[in-house]
């Protein structure tokens, strides 16, 4: 495992496999995660894959942004009911 890779999994809910995901789509550090949409990183990793991910890659995305963005750390389900909420309403 690299160095970059166990720098990302310092951050909460980031294992191996999120930490490969984010260093394909360009995010090599935790401080490359502040103020980062997670939807964009999402369809980034969607589009260099060529297939869409379970959106709860997109949710792990939002809990890691969330805690480089200075937020206390919250498990990454609680932004899956969040973002369910939000397609429910839109």
């Amino acid at each position: 495992m690299s160095e970059r890779a166990k720098a990302l999994q310092t951050i909460p809910n980031v294992g191996p496999a999120i930490a490969r995901d984010l260093l394909k789509i360009g995010i090599e550090e935790p401080d490359d995660l502040k103020g980062r949409d997670p939807d964009e990183l999402f369809h980034r990793l969607c589009a260099l894959d060529g297939r869409r991910h379970d959106p709860c890659v997109r949710d792990v995305f939002a809990a890691a942004v969330s805690f480089a963005n200075g937020e206390p750390a919250r498990p990454w389900w609680e932004f899956s009911r969040e973002r369910k909420a939000r397609e429910r309403r839109e």
